[in-house]
């Protein structure tokens, strides 16, 4: 199933588009094509399993994946720097298939394992590649959406949008309470670094936005300068929106229209002013700053989730029952807003008092 959602994501860019980096602190497509196999052969066929490399060359190439440096993109993990010098797509994909074939192949091999490698005890290994393949969709996506529409290949199945008014947005109090951060190493089948240890955090009583904020509420950011106003911005967010040349979210102002960029498709903005904004993090920092507010902390976001009046924490967002299909695709709120305090109070462990 990853594999096929990655394929499917890989089946959008054109020919023409295969070595395009639409995004500087991105390779070109060509480099993930041979990335999200090259890691599994590394870290399951090579490293565990101490299988001799079919392909030296393509194994260092493909290795490292996000790693420009953010101050300097042209400071990168060494790879090729024009189209001539990648392999072709066909050998790329030659290489993707052969360790595919290797990996299910090996699947007993890895559950025998465990004796010798914890990465190999319940599976770790094989969900750390399904975890990063799964990371990279994400940013395939956004890769994608920023190729421009000529070099991508549209689905045969039409697009259909939701275009109709969203909820109205009301501020929600969450009361004072501990927060519960990641989790202890033997809980989980597989988990990243930074997911561990668990970590109880306090989190005072801080007011928070029902809904994201949507697109008609970022146009007023946009329409009163808000990009260009420094004061608003942090000076590192500054610094890159000057670099990037940067004077509005990813829409295109066409014969003075706002148009709104989905993956395959231009919508007038006006037909989604309820949809939630897609923002970069600097961009979201500045419009807090402008609407008098701020981001929660990842605190507040799980207190606000799963959090309970009395100050202790449920389950899930929803209760106890365990999650199916009538419940939710996620345990977190998708794309929570923004406090919007009209003058914030001091800080107090990172959150917002009042």
């Amino acid at each position: 199933m990853v594999w096929e959602r990655t394929d499917r994501l890989f089946a959008l860019v054109g020919p023409d588009g295969v070595f395009q980096r639409p995004i500087a602190l991105r390779h070109p497509f060509i480099f993930y094509v041979g990335h999200l196999p090259g890691f599994a052969w590394n870290h399951v066929c090579r490293r565990l399993l101490g299988r001799l490399s079919f392909n030296p060359p393509f194994d260092e190439i493909f290795d490292r994946g996000i790693d420009p440096d953010v101050d300097d993109p042209t400071r990168c993990h060494a790879h090729p720097e024009v189209p001539d010098a990648w392999p072709s797509l066909l050998e790329v994909r030659a290489y993707r298939d052969r360790i595919r074939a290797e990996i299910l192949a090996s699947l007993d091999e890895v559950a025998e394992a465990p004796a010798r490698d914890a990465m190999a005890e319940n599976n770790r290994v094989l969900l750390l590649a399904l975890e990063h393949e799964q990371m990279h969709q994400e940013t395939l996506l956004y890769m994608i959406q920023r190729l421009p529409l000529s070099r991508l290949v549209r689905p045969s199945v039409p697009t259909i949008y939701a275009l109709g008014d969203g909820r109205r947005a009301r501020a929600v109090e969450i009361d004072a309470g501990e927060a519960t951060l990641g989790a202890d190493f033997h809980e989980l089948d597989f988990g990243w670094d930074n997911e561990f240890p668990r970590t109880i955090v306090p989190v005072p009583r801080f007011v928070i936005d029902s809904t994201p904020v949507t697109n008609g509420e970022l146009l007023e950011f946009v329409e009163s300068g808000g990009y260009g106003r420094p004061e608003l911005w942090d000076d590192g967010d500054w610094r890159w929106r000057e670099a990037e040349g940067l004077g509005h979210p990813v829409w295109t102002s066409r014969h003075g229209v706002w148009l709104y960029r989905t993956l395959v498709d231009e919508l007038p903005l006006t037909s989604v002013r309820n949809w939630p904004v897609y923002v970069s993090l600097a961009e979201a920092r500045a419009f807090a700053r402008w609407r008098g507010s701020r981001l929660p902390t990842e605190a507040e976001l799980h207190r606000a989730a799963y959090g309970e009046p009395g100050g202790g924490e449920r389950p899930f967002p929803w209760g106890d029952d365990e999650p199916t299909t009538r419940h939710a695709t996620s345990t977190l709120p998708t794309g929570p807003r923004f406090p919007s305090a009209p003058t914030p109070p001091a800080p107090v462990h990172g959150a917002y008092t009042s």
